[in-house]
């Protein structure tokens, strides 16, 4: 009984060192997630940005233009 007790022990052990581990993964695939969503929310932002700035150019241009002629 007692080598049953060892291996029962050792199979806790083993499981719950398992249990954390896969714990510690979901953890960070859920800080990896909300990374990826922040990244995504930046680049839109940036990409409106950007819009705005070349829509300006295309009218200081077109300004540009009318004042050389």
């Amino acid at each position: 009984m007692a080598k049953n007790n060892r291996f029962r022990d050792t199979a806790v052990k083993l499981g719950a060192a398992a249990g954390r581990l896969d714990g510690r993964v979901h953890k960070a695939a859920r800080k990896a997630a909300k990374a990826v969503n922040v990244a995504k929310a930046e680049l839109a932002d940036v990409t409106r940005q950007l819009e705005a700035l070349k829509s300006q150019l295309a009218k200081s241009s077109k300004r540009l233009q009318a004042a050389l002629k």
